[in-house]
């Protein structure tokens, strides 16, 4: 899987792009703020219709201007398929696929899939872990599209049933009454989509957890694959302590204890006006060690570089599960190299060589490893020119 054209339309900093693109290696090259991310950024966004850079759509539109459009040709097997998304500020988005709408922009999800790597990706070991739920969440979505859906639906209960426990606080009488009974509504529709992401992102770590081994083993000097593990930490007491799929208790049992923990934390809720059980409130556990009991959180514990060793691993296992599963991803190292020493960076060079797609963004040319040599870009000012010889 390839993309052989790129179009954008006051997507960020450009009116009007158009970049044709090749299998294999392509550079872009220029000094910060001249666009050269927004660029590999617009790829990303229509594989999983959000931003690695931003948390929402506002910002992707260039400035005076009322919508912005990314375009793109897919080349998979053969075939070519033009993907399409309309970004409306305040409206629906709208989605194409060779020219035929979407009845949901989010259909268009997982039919091009990007890991991209960037030095955001820091946060993934050293952030908060709305950061890792995210990364879980966006791998479930390209390993499974439909969960698109449960994750959008998850969401839109959690903000109901927020404003309601908000509502519940300040009622009194008959109003408190008719409240909590429509509570129990939200709480089913709560049960209902949190064990279907409970039981996803469990899977999801369980095969991941090899994956990850593997490619810490790999860009860590001196390390085994034994090294780095990851683990999925969930408030539901009857899964505190599994963490990996092949603990994991039946989905009736999930939904009971679901229930149970909703029961028992009400009061709490209420006060609070938050929900305060669920996989919005989950982590992932990432440690380091050669054994159980030299074994520690990778947060607070690991060296700058091993903090970074261990955000690569954990894009690099993202790769190759999505691999193992389909067809290449698109990989994009998004100003990544600038961040890394020259062992890492010839390191995860020649890792990611092989890819049938690799995007770069980099300050200098000098800052792209010889192993990822190919078609280069230069990007100032808004154009983008190819680079010959």
């Amino acid at each position: 899987m390839h993309v052989s054209h790129l179009t954008l339309h006051d997507f960020r900093s450009y009116d009007d792009v158009e970049v044709p693109l090749d299998a294999g290696v392509t550079a872009f090259v220029g000094r910060n703020g001249q666009g050269k991310t927004n660029l590999v950024e617009a790829v990303d966004y229509l594989s999983r219709l959000a931003s690695h850079r931003v948390a929402s759509d506002a910002p992707l539109i260039r400035a005076g201007a009322e919508q912005a459009l990314v375009r793109a040709a897919v080349v998979r097997d053969g075939r070519t398929a033009v993907l399409e998304v309309e970004l409306n500020p305040g409206r629906a988005n709208r989605a194409r696929i060779n020219r035929s709408p979407l009845s949901r922009a989010r259909d268009i999800i997982g039919i091009l899939r990007t890991v991209v790597f960037s030095p955001e990706d820091l946060a993934l070991v050293k952030g908060d872990p709305s950061e890792r739920r995210r990364f879980l969440d966006d791998l479930l979505v390209l390993r499974t599209p439909r969960l698109a859906g449960v994750r959008a639906d998850h969401e839109r209960v959690l903000r109901q049933r927020n404003s309601l426990l908000k509502t519940i606080y300040a009622a009194r009488g008959s109003s408190r009454d008719a409240a909590l009974a429509t509570l129990a509504v939200w709480d089913e529709q709560l049960v209902t989509t949190g064990t279907q992401l409970l039981e996803a992102r469990l899977a999801l770590v369980a095969d991941l957890a090899p994956y990850l081994g593997k490619a810490y083993e790999a860009v860590a000097r001196g390390a085994s694959r034994d090294d780095a593990r990851v683990a999925y930490s969930s408030n539901l007491p009857l899964l505190a302590q599994t963490g990996t799929a092949t603990a994991l208790p039946s989905a009736d049992l999930v939904a009971i204890a679901f229930r149970d923990e909703l029961a028992r934390r009400q009061a709490d809720e209420i006060g609070r006006g938050l929900t305060l059980v669920g996989p919005h409130r989950d982590d992932l556990v990432l440690t380091l060690g050669p054994g159980e009991e030299e074994r520690l959180p990778v947060k607070g514990y690991a060296s700058h570089g091993e903090s970074w060793s261990f955000a690569l691993a954990m894009k690099l296992a993202s790769y190759d599960l999505l691999r193992a599963e389909g067809d290449d991803p698109i990989l994009i190292l998004d100003d990544v190299f600038a961040e890394l020493d020259a062992d890492r960076r010839d390191q995860l060079a020649e890792l990611v060589a092989g890819a049938e797609q690799v995007l770069v963004t980099a300050a200098v040319e000098a800052d792209v490893p010889t192993a990822l040599s190919g078609v280069t870009y230069a990007v100032a000012a808004g154009e983008v020119r190819r680079v010959e010889g």
